[in-house]
């Protein structure tokens, strides 16, 4: 049975409601400034941490967690739940790994019970330099 971690920032959103999610969440923040964006960490009591990687325009491009839940991925990616969901119906390999590429959209997700983390991000929004290793 899988969780939902709470309501978090969405993907391709502002960063703005990532304070009311913390607060929602009941979570520590841990905020680390990278010389080409910011990480907001949030840590849950159960012990699931979502990281959101927000650009200087303040456009969250990235999404990464681990944990014993899943986050919600239906407040996760936003607008990208409805593409995401598609995808996984249309290309579903296993019951662990989930991973979807689209021209934009980017989704890989695996794990099982107590164990799961993955990441999401929009190709077009990463900054320039930006590596995808730097974004777990």
């Amino acid at each position: 049975m899988l969780v939902p971690a709470a309501a978090l920032a969405s993907l391709g959103d502002v960063a703005g409601s990532i304070e009311m999610d913390r607060v929602h969440l009941m979570a520590s923040a841990r905020i680390v400034v990278a010389p080409r964006y910011t990480v907001h960490e949030l840590q849950a009591p159960g012990g699931t941490v979502v990281r959101e990687f927000v650009a200087p325009s303040g456009l969250v491009f990235a999404v990464a967690w681990r944990g014993p839940f899943m986050p919600d991925l239906r407040q996760t990616l936003g607008v990208y739940f409805e593409p995401y969901q598609g995808a996984v119906r249309a290309n579903r390999l296993s019951h662990s790994h989930v991973s979807v590429s689209q021209p934009d959209l980017v989704v890989n997700s695996e794990g099982h019970l107590r164990a799961f983390f993955g990441q999401a991000y929009l190709r077009r929004a990463i900054p320039p330099g930006v590596t995808l290793d730097e974004l777990r």
